[in-house]
Order: structure tokens, then C-alpha cells, then sequence
């Protein structure tokens, strides 16, 4: 193991104090953060692999199957084995994920974002119309979107997908969530100090 670091590996919610385990002299200064993360992630225990695991994807089947097929050659590897796994979700596995994320404790998606107070009240309203209908939180990659546009993009797309039949929703959802997975796995891997990933 490079520079004797620890098995247990920290969940995205924690700080990670073990940044400098690997010798700078082994990594380049671009590649040294990265491969740091996907280190310590290949090397750590299968029960703290796990857990890290499932702060990206509350579903277990998904966690286990990801931290049994270790180590990963570079993150790429690691986000493809990922992206297929999401992809082999069964209707329980992501029934399992999504009751996760509706123990988050964030506030609902987009009620952080900047807008008026009509604006929010609406789109509390949209996510308890969403919930009534489909029985589980909304869920929705915000990768590359504008702060100041986040909360009328949540709210539109709310609205948008409540006309969809379950079957259907179920399909967007779970693609959703493996969008966000591959987010928040990229960002575990890949970081060793900063907070948590968003939700």
C-alpha cells in the first residue's frame, strides 16, 4: 500500500485530514488529487467502501456490486462500472434509492436557490404534487445549471414530468439518479478534503 494509508475510507460527509498518505514525489500535481481518491477508495475496507458508496446511490445492491469489482485501473473505470450498475437497477433497488434520498435532510430541491417567495411557496407546492403522485421525492441532475436559474429549472421540470404515466417517470427517475450517482462518485473519488457532494 503507497505510503501506509488507513483501509477505512471517509463517506463524502466527512473530511478526509489523510491527504498527504501518498509521497507528492509518486504523483504528478494534476494527477495527485484523483488518484488519491480512487487509492484510498480501492484500498479501503469493503464496509467503509460500501458506506462511501452509498452516499452517492442508497442502493446496496449498487454499492455492493461496485466495491466487490475493485480495484479500478483510473476513475473512468470506476464511473463506467457505475453507470452500468445503474443501468441493472431492479424496481426494488431503485425504489431503495430513492426512499434515500427522501431522508436527506437538505431542504427540497431548489428551495436554496435564489427566487421570490411566490416562486418558492410554487415549487414546495410542485414537490408535494410530485410526491402525491409517484409516492418519492423528485430527483434531478443539476450539473452545469445557473444558480440563479436552478429553481425555475426544478420547478418546469417538475411540472413537466408530472404528466408522465409511472412507468414512464420511473425510467426518467432512475436515469436522474444515476446521473447524480456519477456526480457524487466522481467527486468522492477524486477529492479528499472538501464537503460533501450535493444532493
Amino acid at each position: 500500500m503507497l505510503g501506509g494509508a488507513p483501509t477505512s475510507l471517509p463517506t463524502p460527509h466527512e473530511e478526509d485530514p489523510l491527504a498527504s498518505d501518498i509521497p507528492p514525489q509518486r504523483l504528478t500535481p494534476l494527477s495527485a488529487p484523483s488518484l488519491l481518491g480512487l487509492h484510498r477508495f480501492n484500498e479501503a475496507d469493503p464496509g467503509a467502501a460500501e458506506e462511501a458508496l452509498l452516499a452517492c446511490c442508497g442502493s446496496h445492491r449498487w454499492a455492493l456490486r461496485l466495491t466487490a469489482h475493485r480495484p479500478y485501473p483510473d476513475i473512468e473505470s470506476l464511473l463506467a462500472a457505475a453507470s452500468e450498475a445503474s443501468y441493472d437497477l431492479r424496481p426494488t433497488d431503485l425504489a431503495e434509492a430513492l426512499a434515500d434520498e427522501s431522508w436527506m435532510p437538505q431542504p427540497l430541491l431548489g428551495m436554496r436557490a435564489p427566487g421570490s417567495q411566490a416562486a418558492h411557496t410554487a415549487l414546495r407546492a410542485a414537490h408535494a404534487a410530485y410526491e402525491a403522485r409517484f409516492g418519492h421525492v423528485f430527483v434531478v441532475c443539476l450539473d452545469g445549471v445557473d444558480p440563479e436559474e436552478m429553481l425555475d429549472t426544478v420547478l418546469s421540470s417538475i411540472r413537466t414530468r408530472l404528466a408522465n404515466d409511472p412507468d414512464e417517470e420511473r425510467l426518467i427517475a432512475s436515469d436522474e439518479l444515476r446521473r447524480i450517482a456519477l456526480t457524487r462518485l466522481e467527486h468522492l473519488v477524486a477529492t479528499h478534503s472538501q464537503a460533501s457532494p450535493a444532493r
